[in-house]
């Protein structure tokens, strides 16, 4: 499992395994965010599975279901939140790491500059660029 960051605190991945959960203590990871639709996975993936495992190693776990077609502002607000309030680095994951950093990237408009959000996502690996438009938008609205 590879700990991808977007941002100082905020990092991302591909889905995860149960085995892979105490590697994320020893990283320092506070809260997991999982953004996978259990019905994506199997038993053995889903976020049950993986929250008994994350709270066993003293995280925090959460599960924001997402998908391309189902994401709403009030699922970007809910993770924005949980980001800031969290004690710690925070660690999100879904299929490829995409969703978790598209919803992380809507969180951060009107905070960072579109250009520094679409920098650190590429800089990780992801090409969000096509999501200029609703970062430019989401930003004019925060005002």
């Amino acid at each position: 499992m590879a700990l991808i960051e977007l941002t100082p605190g905020y990092f991302v991945s591909p889905q995860i395994a149960v085995e892979e959960v105490p590697a994320l203590a020893e990283a320092g990871i506070s809260l997991v965010i999982c953004n996978r639709p259990d019905d994506e996975v199997p038993p053995s993936h889903q976020a049950a599975a993986l929250e008994s495992a994350v709270r066993a190693a003293g995280m925090d776990f959460v599960h924001i279901p997402v998908t391309n077609d189902t994401l709403t502002l009030d699922q970007v607000a809910q993770q924005a939140a949980l980001i800031e309030a969290a004690e710690g680095p925070v660690f999100a994951y879904c299929r490829s790491g995409t969703r978790s950093s598209i919803v992380w990237a809507m969180g951060q408009a009107g905070k960072m500059e579109t250009d520094a959000i679409l920098s650190a996502a590429t800089k990780a690996g992801y090409q969000l660029d096509g999501l200029r438009p609703t970062l430019d938008a989401l930003a004019a609205q925060k005002g």
